[in-house]
């Protein structure tokens, strides 16, 4: 029975029992862990998971910049063949599968395509000997990768064929006259016989069946371009593609019937006589350099390897943008310190010299500074005065709106009573608490560098292309005219600097979160 006590029922104490009693509630132990400032910024860092993998892929492309010409051996930065210019990426141990393997798609009309195919007919014909152009299609050195099934096109009563096919633009070069000294002609010689590979092919006549005597591939008769064949009255057949259709040679031949594959072309003793070759194109290259033609993003409008040619663009700009950055950093922090510190009148002159600056348009002054200064410094060095004459401005703004927040906190007041130096003050005690915001602004000054410098070099106001380097937007422009029929080659410059940018913005946004002090809390 319950008690009353003041009007009120009271319940005696042996009625409670503790509930759990003698268990844990829970294992964790509740406290707060103080942790530090970069600590903090970098826990909030890696919960932004955008500017997590913008960090990844920017890290992925400094290392495709760096490591590209340690492991491409085969080529340099001024390795050039201009035989191989614009074409399309090619990597021999994924050609099997069919995926860079230097082809490009296109509609072929039937004498085309027959002379596509004729490329491979001839390097199998090296001895004058008939081959098919059924057998040609085997050959190593044919560049029609695929056929598709003939499609009739009508104009009236004349009924044309086209094909659609791949062709490998590095054979489509097929063959080539050139003009060799007699001692260098002796060393292809020598090298066919150790390699087995045949570089030297029969001159062709020139005659009314040759077509273009400047084109070496026209080694067949023709008559108007249209491929013939002599029939037993002497009169020429026009002939159709067909894999059993075998092309007649029109190769030059000596008194007895011997094919000639070199003419004396000037010179007077063993090392100075020139000789007239035929040579397939493909073979000549791998005796000059040692190796067949592979560049897996294929090359550029000159014929440079356009791997190499983007790792150092890719450099330069960053090169260029960390350059500019980090010295508007410095300017910057030092110049809006002192507005920001002393304030009145020191503020309002420095501040006027800042609107006067900022006045100044930038493509003017880099294009200024590239007609007068980069005869003497270069081209480099003068777009760096450019963009930092006035690039240091935002800096010093945003350093200067920080000193004004911080430099009548209490502990300010307090290090400026106990007798510290004005330079102490600013640098030890005020500036530190603007980092934050200052690295944040750095870090978003790199896409816009970026951004700048390859539209100033797209549009031809500062030149960076040379033999041993380049821009991306000197790529780009170089690009611009012809992308339409070689897309690769605006394709990856500009994928190139459309990651660097938007991910340059993502990893400055996740650092302004990171930096920013009212986020900051504790470890959880």
């Amino acid at each position: 029975m319950s008690e009353m006590y003041n009007g009120t029922a009271k319940i005696p104490p042996e009625k409670f029992e503790f509930v759990h009693s003698g268990e844990r509630i829970a294992d964790k132990k509740f406290e707060d862990k103080p942790i530090g400032y970069f600590k903090d910024a970098w826990i909030r860092f890696r919960k932004n998971h955008a500017s997590v993998v913008a960090t990844i892929i920017i890290i992925c492309i400094v290392l495709f910049a760096f490591l590209t010409p340690i492991f491409n051996t085969r080529y340099n930065a001024r390795f050039m063949d201009s035989y191989y210019a614009k074409k399309a990426p090619r990597a021999l141990a994924l050609r099997p599968y069919g995926i860079f393997d230097g082809g490009t798609t296109r509609t072929f009309s039937e004498k085309g395509l027959i002379k596509a195919i004729a490329i491979g007919v001839g390097a199998e014909d090296y001895d004058g000997r008939s081959v098919s152009l059924g057998e040609g299609l085997e050959s190593y050195y044919q560049p029609m990768l695929k056929i598709g099934d003939p499609i009739e096109k009508r104009a009236g009563k004349k009924i044309t064929l086209t094909f659609n096919g791949k062709i490998d633009t590095y054979l489509e070069v097929g063959f080539m006259y050139l003009s060799l000294e007699q001692a260098e002609y002796q060393r292809i010689v020598q090298w066919e016989k150790d390699n087995n590979l045949h570089v030297f092919y029969p001159l062709v006549e020139n005659n009314s069946y040759n077509a273009d005597a400047k084109d070496a591939n026209n080694w067949y008769k023709t008559k108007k371009n249209v491929p013939v064949r002599i029939n037993e009255k002497g009169k020429a057949e026009e002939l159709t593609y067909s894999p059993d259709t075998v092309l007649e040679d029109n190769y030059k031949r000596d008194a007895e019937g011997n094919l000639v594959y070199y003419e004396y072309a000037g010179g007077g003793n063993f090392e100075t006589a020139q000789y007239k070759v035929r040579v397939l194109y493909y073979n000549y290259y791998r005796y000059k350099n040692g190796f067949e033609p592979n560049y897996i993003l294929g090359t550029d409008s000159q014929g440079y390897d356009l791997a190499l040619r983007m790792a150092g663009g890719i450099k330069l700009s960053l090169l260029v943008a960390i350059c500019v950055s980090f010295i508007n950093f410095i300017i910057g922090a030092v110049y809006g310190a002192i507005e920001g510190y002393y304030g009145g009148l020191t503020d309002l002159i420095m501040e006027r010299i800042s609107d006067i600056l900022s006045g100044v348009p930038f493509i003017i002054v880099a294009t200024l500074f590239q007609i007068h200064l980069a005869a003497k410094v270069g081209a480099v060095p003068s777009l760096l005065f450019a963009f930092v004459l006035t690039g240091w401005i935002g800096t010093a703004a945003r350093v200067r709106t920080q000193f004004y927040r911080f430099k009548n906190q209490e502990y300010v007041m307090a290090a400026r009573t106990l007798g510290a130096r004005d330079s102490r003050i600013i640098w030890k005690h005020i500036f530190p608490n603007s980092l934050g915001t200052i690295i944040t602004s750095c870090a978003l000054v790199i896409p816009g560098v970026i951004n700048s410098e390859s539209m100033l070099s797209y549009l031809g106001i500062v030149k960076l292309g040379s033999a041993g380097s380049t821009s991306l937007g000197t790529l780009l422009s170089d690009a611009s005219s012809i992308w339409t029929n070689y897309p690769h080659l605006m394709i990856y410059p500009a994928l190139i600097l459309s990651l660097l940018m938007i991910c340059f913005n993502l990893f400055g946004n996740g650092l302004r979160d990171a930096f920013n002090p009212s986020l900051r809390g504790v470890e959880d």
